[in-house]
């Protein structure tokens, strides 16, 4: 018989070194088994292009999932609730972006048990595929949420998804009402449609949106947002980062990343400031009711 005890890390050096032909140590890592599970379990799905046509066949159940671009793994996550809702987050941000389309994206899922989602089973894949130098987006910024006014003045790292792709204000919009709006009801439709972050201020604007404006039909994110600054107080504007749009009374001022600003009836197209690549954080949803 044998039996293992508590030892001092010299006397398990020493112990270690005594394995013989007949017992030795065990150690089993049920984590690393569960993510080579899961990992096996998805490499056996065909990945189904990114359609809201798709996303609307799956159950509203909790999960984990694979993005792919061209057919080449890019991204996993987790959906503590409904993978479809969880998704179709990426489908709109990837839809809102330059240098990429949604006809490059595909995916896979799995369904999990709610109580499995307290292991991570994310973080169980990402380790997985790490070991195995996978996984760009996971590293890039991606499934970053918006972190709200303290990291505008960040610079933006030149392999952050951000800046590799960035936010389409040539896209159109196509439900907002037309003609005449004032800006206090326009503001939050714009919101909703534009698919990408446009935080502004929501609290403390005075009669700052008390405006009317007169919407064309069918205009592109660009032209709105010229409608918008003309209508403003001249301490106003609207500033475009890599991956977001901004909207305060900030005196106009400057921030590194941006790359134009609207200020008034003038658009300004500036040089942004990008750090040299590293490693991206990730950041944490940042609650914007009071931004």
């Amino acid at each position: 018989m044998c039996f293992s005890q508590a030892t001092s890390k010299g006397d398990s050096l020493s112990r270690d070194a005594k394995e013989g032909t007949n017992y030795r140590d065990f150690r089993l890592s049920i984590t690393q088994a569960l993510g080579d599970q899961l990992a096996s379990a998805l490499a056996d799905l065909e990945p189904a292009p990114l359609t809201v046509e798709n996303l609307g066949e799956l159950d509203e159940r909790p999960g984990v999932y694979q993005l792919y671009r061209h057919g080449e793994f890019v991204y996993v996550g987790k959906a503590d609730k409904s993978l479809p809702a969880r998704i179709y987050k990426h489908l709109r941000k990837v839809s809102g972006r330059r240098n990429i389309s949604l006809a490059e994206m595909s995916f896979t899922c799995l369904y999990v048990a709610e109580d499995f989602s307290a292991l991570a089973p994310e973080k169980l894949l990402i380790k997985h595929y790490k070991d195995r130098g996978e996984i760009p987006w996971n590293n890039n910024g991606f499934g970053n949420n918006d972190p709200g006014k303290r990291r505008d003045e960040t610079v933006v790292k030149a392999n952050h998804f951000d800046n590799q792709y960035p936010i389409d204000v040539d896209r159109v919009l196509t439900t907002l009402p037309r003609g005449f709006v004032a800006l206090n009801k326009l503001l939050p439709l714009a919101s909703k449609e534009i698919p990408y972050t446009f935080r502004y201020l929501k609290k403390g604007y005075g009669d700052a949106y008390k405006a009317v404006i007169e919407v064309p039909e069918s205009p592109t994110i660009s032209r709105l947002f010229e409608i918008i600054a003309a209508a403003l107080p001249e301490s106003w504007q609207i500033s475009l980062l890599p991956g977001r749009a901004i909207m305060y009374p900030d005196n106009r001022r400057t921030y590194p990343s941006v790359w134009r600003y609207y200020r008034g009836d003038q658009i300004f197209d500036v040089d942004p400031e990008i750090e040299e690549a590293g490693e991206i954080p990730d950041e944490e949803e940042h609650d914007q009711e009071n931004s």
